[in-house]
């Protein structure tokens, strides 16, 4: 060993890397570890259920099928499911980061901003006046009511002498949120048939959904990841303060616009395809923060894979402990969510906003 390369170990003193590539060995430890967990997660949720299936022939029926009752139960039922909890997942938990991000709002997620009641209302509106009975009919009218309350919330925020503020997008989505949500619960009451109908789709779940609401839905959750992904450099430099961003030549109100549609495409579909889910937008970004920091390049799909894992372990054991029947996932996080949540807040310090 050449002698200037023997003193730290002589001193038994290693090295500490720089903090930077620290910090980055961190990050992509943590991308590589919830894309494993991911992977045992989709196994879990072809595998598990109502009627346990062996791993080898969860490969048989994904690969090799013969029609046996096993290759039907995976490729019919579980394998759907799984894609649309994935896609689902990663939706939830990417809108909740840019939420949270733009609104500078700890607790925010897809209820701050209008989504869930904006959905709600215009499902129940369907199902009251037009007699829409189809989930491939919610599907429609859930979006169009996320997308709705969503401009309507920016568009309140922005009216204020500052413009969009994180403070103004907040109170703003709080009173849009109210009015539909009085109206949903006006139709509901005036309507036995109505109430039934929507309360299925209004406790969050992954049941009763085929390939073909994950088709429907698919071009606006990739187009809201590609539009967040975009977002997050110009959502870093904003988050250091307006002043600063100007600064550095920031254009917030295309930064701002373009977090909308993104949020607005990611909650609207998820929302539309399985209803309200809680928890999901904000528990996901909280932990994923404490191991990334603030920079939304790394957060981002940090979240999303957190948001998929979290959301397909909950619909597991939603099937499982609830044997022959089930527990809906949105149930599952509720039950699952609220102490989790409180325990992260005790234990750990959150990263700030």
């Amino acid at each position: 060993m050449p002698a200037e390369a023997r003193p730290s170990a002589i001193a038994g003193v290693a090295t500490a890397p720089p903090a930077p590539r620290r910090i980055r060995a961190r990050r992509v430890g943590l991308i590589v570890v919830l894309f494993a967990l991911l992977v045992l997660a989709v196994l879990a949720g072809l595998g598990l259920g109502a009627k346990p299936i062996p791993i080898e022939a969860v490969w048989s029926a994904l690969w090799s099928p013969t029609g046996t009752e096993d290759d039907i139960v995976v490729r019919s039922l579980r394998v759907p499911r799984t894609i649309l909890g994935v896609a689902v997942g990663i939706a939830l938990g990417i809108s909740g980061t840019l939420m949270q991000g733009h609104t500078r709002n700890p607790l925010a997620d897809p209820g701050l901003l209008g989504v869930t009641a904006g959905s709600a209302f215009l499902v129940v509106v369907g199902i009251y006046a037009l007699g829409v009975t189809s989930l491939y009919g919610y599907v429609w009218f859930a979006f169009a009511g996320a997308f709705g309350a969503s401009v309507a919330v920016f568009l309140l925020g922005a009216l204020s002498r500052d413009g969009a503020t994180p403070v103004t997008l907040a109170l703003a989505g709080v009173a849009v949120s109210a009015l539909p949500g009085a109206f949903t619960s006006a139709l509901i009451l005036l309507d036995n048939e109505t109430l039934d109908a929507f309360r299925f789709w209004s406790v969050g779940s992954l049941a009763g959904r085929d390939a073909r609401i994950a088709v429907e839905v698919a071009p606006f959750l990739i187009a809201g990841v590609v539009l967040a992904l975009v977002n997050a450099p110009g959502l870093n430099l904003v988050s250091l303060g307006e002043d600063v961003a100007r600064g550095l030549g920031v254009n917030l109100a295309l930064t701002r616009w373009t977090g909308l549609v993104a949020i607005t495409l990611l909650s609207g579909a998820a929302t539309a395809a399985c209803g309200p889910i809680a928890f999901v937008g904000l528990v996901v970004p909280h932990a994923c923060r404490a191991f990334t920091g603030p920079d939304h390049r790394w957060l981002i799909p940090a979240s999303g894979l957190a948001g998929a894992v979290l959301l397909l372990v909950a619909d597991v054991v939603g099937r499982v402990v609830a044997r022959p029947g089930e527990l809906q996932v949105g149930i599952v996080l509720a039950l699952v969510g609220a102490p989790f949540f409180v325990a992260l807040v005790r234990r750990r310090r959150l990263a700030a906003l």
